[in-house]
């Protein structure tokens, strides 16, 4: 396809850093991802630098926290740094009423221990709605351990459940070097971003000010590294970040890659509510005849169901909107369906939930990213994600059995119709929705969420 090529050409005209394919590997679950975090943190000997939307106040969040201060007391010299988003550490989870704020557990732990490591709140906007960190990365020494998820009990499998997400390990010094100087320019010494260990943690009307000039700066900041050829055993990897519709040198990437598909794409999100844009590109591929494989998670995986015999919050709302998106989604391309062109596989595993992210283009382009492929992402969250380009396919035994894993307990659609629709959710959701069509509210949540 000419048309594909092209976009290839502007991809490798990308600036990146040559990663030897041996230097990258995948893990495959939450409790491995966990093991990783704490013998990285363990084996630390010069800096640990974390940024995710949350550490939280769990008995996993806790554990990683002893940890770190563990590492800090053993080794007083180690950069301990850790970046949160400013409005997420200071609540607590939606719908639990009474529950404090992590940064009262970063404030505990901080007056239990001699030597200190920071913790900073970074608001990308005003209010946490308008906006978060969304980030991720987590560098040990040379080592960058990158995933979508966050810090908590069901993201590292504390207990019997889990959220299934991605989880990539690059030992490679100039990527590591890359996205600590990345947090360091953006966040360090910055008035916006405000340390969460002290008594009197500043109010986002306080920082009003400085936010407003702090989002700027979010815009043009990248990622600076000095371009590497790639020699022959090597995977050519870009860091990129990207903030609000205009300009967003990320979202232009992803864009870019499925636009320079040729044969197959394979996409998954959690939350089906794809930017216009993205959606377009889908379209215009299966019209060229490429095949598109979408994994998302069932409306039962999604963080915020639940279940019908339980007692219904408004939030309990969120995986029926997504669902009806794909529905339609699924009925409008039903012909792709029975022509095997459109694969839509629903990620369900018992109570466990799908939280994975990412993009792979026929068997040489990968992203890996937490960008949700949701219009919140691509306009209001600051985001950031790893483009890797590997013409000599080196990664492509490693990310099929990565797929192999992911598509594990997925079933594909055959007909829109086994997809349910309003009538057949609970009474409760239906009186929702209802009123979100009849006060057209769905516009505006579908640019939220």
């Amino acid at each position: 396809m000419p048309l594909a090529h092209h976009y290839r050409t502007l991809l490798h005209r990308l600036p990146s850093l040559a990663v030897n394919a041996d230097q990258i590997q995948i893990l495959y679950s939450a409790q491995s991802f966990k093991q990783r975090l704490l013998e990285l943190i363990a084996a630390a000997q010069q800096r640990i630098y974390l940024v995710a939307l949350y550490l939280q106040d769990d008995a996993a969040g806790r554990e990683i926290l002893t940890a770190l201060y563990e590492a800090k007391q053993a080794a007083p010299e180690l950069d301990i740094c850790l970046f949160v988003d400013f409005h997420r550490a200071q609540r607590g989870l939606i719908g639990q009423k009474g529950q404090g704020g992590n940064h009262k557990m970063y404030q505990e732990f901080a007056e239990r221990y001699a030597e200190q490591i920071n913790i900073y709140g970074v608001p990308v906007k005003g209010r946490e709605i308008l906006g978060v960190l969304h980030l991720k990365g987590f560098v040990f020494d040379n080592t960058l351990l990158y995933s979508g998820a966050s810090l908590n009990d069901i993201y590292l499998h504390q207990e019997e459940r889990y959220r299934f997400d991605r989880y990539h390990q690059f030992s490679d010094a100039e990527l590591a070097d890359t996205m600590v100087d990345y947090m360091t320019r953006l966040f360090m010494q910055n008035p916006a971003v405000p340390s969460l260990l002290e008594s009197a943690i500043p109010s986002a009307r306080q920082l009003r000010g400085v936010i407003r000039q702090f989002k700027p700066q979010m815009k043009r900041t990248q990622y600076q590294f000095a371009n590497e050829e790639r020699q022959a055993g090597q995977v050519a990897v870009t860091p990129l970040a990207g903030l609000g519709k205009r300009g967003n040198r990320l979202n232009r990437m992803i864009r870019t890659v499925l636009r320079s598909s040729e044969q197959q794409l394979f996409i998954c999100t959690p939350y089906f509510n794809l930017p216009k844009p993205l959606a377009k590109d889908v379209r215009t591929l299966l019209k060229k005849g490429v095949s598109v494989t979408l994994v998302i998670g069932d409306k039962t995986a999604n963080d915020f169901y639940i279940p019908p015999d339980e007692p219904f919050r408004t939030i309990g709302g969120l995986p029926y909107l997504y669902e009806t998106n794909l529905r339609r989604f699924a009925r409008a391309h039903q012909t792709a369906i029975y022509q095997g062109k459109l694969n839509i596989m629903l990620w369900r595993h018992e109570r466990n939930s799908y939280h994975l992210k990412g993009i792979f283009v026929d068997d040489d382009l990968a992203i890996i990213t937490g960008n949700n492929l949701n219009p919140r992402a691509w306009g209001l969250d600051l985001e950031n994600g790893l483009l890797l380009q590997d013409p000599e396919q080196l990664l492509q035994p490693s990310f099929a059995a990565e797929k192999n894993n992911i598509l594990e307990h997925c079933q594909r659609i055959e007909h829109f119709s086994e997809i349910e629709e309003m009538t057949d959710y609970p009474l409760p959701v239906q009186k929702l929705l209802k009123r979100v069509q009849r006060t057209r509210a769905n516009v505006l949540l579908k640019r939220l969420l």
